[in-house]
């Protein structure tokens, strides 16, 4: 299957552990040297109405077990020790 970035956003990802919703994917990390995706991004819940942002949740590539038509299953033990603040 071949995918664009664009349709990788327009996709849920879902924790297969405890079937928790993690989000729709917002941004990739990229080896520039290998051309290679690294790990996605998916923003943090919201802490104050919907204003403030929490950290990414950081999905390394080797944790998705499977990119179907509208979902990315991942296999993350705890979302916690995904959960990455991302500079900008």
């Amino acid at each position: 299957m071949i995918c664009t970035f664009s349709d990788l956003r327009d996709k849920e990802v879902v924790n297969v552990r405890d079937g928790k919703r993690l989000g729709y994917v917002c941004d990739a990390e990229i080896d520039c040297g290998s051309g290679r995706i690294c790990a996605l991004l998916i923003p943090g819940p919201s802490k104050f109405l919907g204003f403030v942002k929490g950290p990414m949740i950081r999905v390394p590539w080797e944790r998705i077990e499977r990119i179907g038509d509208d979902i990315i299953l991942v296999c993350a033990d705890t979302v916690k020790s995904e959960t990455k603040a991302v500079r900008k």
